[in-house]
């Protein structure tokens, strides 16, 4: 049996479009998509492997979450960069685009990230205020540290025989140094111009991000064909 919206009959802003398929059809396989800043960058990739979700699934105004595409078998959810990885490896999505920083917050044993896809390009740094004197981080035993990377910044300094005191921010970490919140800052930088506006300048480098096409583990091995054919068009949209 081929469903109404299979057939043309049903328009792509259909909200659950699964509800047309047969009963024997399988449920579409849902791609969850961060917010923001990467959002934009996925469009020309997602163009290009071929996937047409419905027009605003790009549009921040708008108050859907969950959005059809031209292909029946394949819907779109708008999610923070954060919960990416989560609705991957709890199953609420199938695949998703996230950044490597949110994977190594994480680090979920039910992702498989297999694709790197060179989009979203940043990095995770340490911040400090411009006019901090000189210091030898060599020296320190403890230091405060205001993030949204909590994992990270205590791994970054446990490696160097540091405690980090972690001050954990979703948002505004620039402010805490000034404000007396903690002594530094880990965030994802991109060009470094809201340090400088706030009076911060980056100090180091803890890693270099990019976006990763990630897949839950159980969805792979219960539908192979179809998600390896979906990591195989991005595989090739990436190239």
């Amino acid at each position: 049996m081929v469903s109404a919206r299979h057939a043309g009959h049903l328009p792509m802003t259909a909200p659950y479009p699964h509800a047309a398929l047969a009963p024997d059809v399988p449920a579409p396989l849902v791609l969850a998509l961060p917010k923001g800043r990467i959002l934009a960058e996925c469009g020309p990739l997602l163009a290009r492997a071929g996937i047409e979700p419905a027009p605003d699934y790009a549009d921040e105004n708008s108050r859907r979450l969950r959005f059809p595409t031209a292909d029946p078998m394949l819907d779109v959810v708008r999610v923070r960069p954060f919960d990416v990885a989560t609705f991957v490896a709890y199953g609420g999505a199938q695949i998703g685009i996230c950044g490597a920083d949110v994977l190594g917050e994480f680090d979920f044993s039910e992702i498989y990230a297999p694709l790197d896809l060179k989009i979203g390009a940043c990095r995770v740094s340490v911040a400090a205020p411009l006019d901090a004197g000189p210091d030898d981080p060599a020296r320190w035993s403890t230091v405060r540290v205001a993030t949204k990377y909590p994992n990270t910044a205590r791994r970054h300094y446990a490696a160097r025989g540091i405690h980090a005191d972690i001050v954990h921010l979703n948002g505004a970490m620039e402010l805490a140094p000034g404000l007396g919140l903690s002594r530094l800052i880990v965030d994802l930088v991109q060009t470094g111009s809201t340090l400088r506006a706030n009076g911060l300048r980056e100090t180091e480098v803890i890693a270099e991000v990019t976006s990763r096409l990630i897949v839950n583990r159980t969805a792979l091995k219960t539908r192979p064909e179809e998600i390896g054919a979906w990591v195989a068009r991005f595989r090739a949209a990436a190239a």
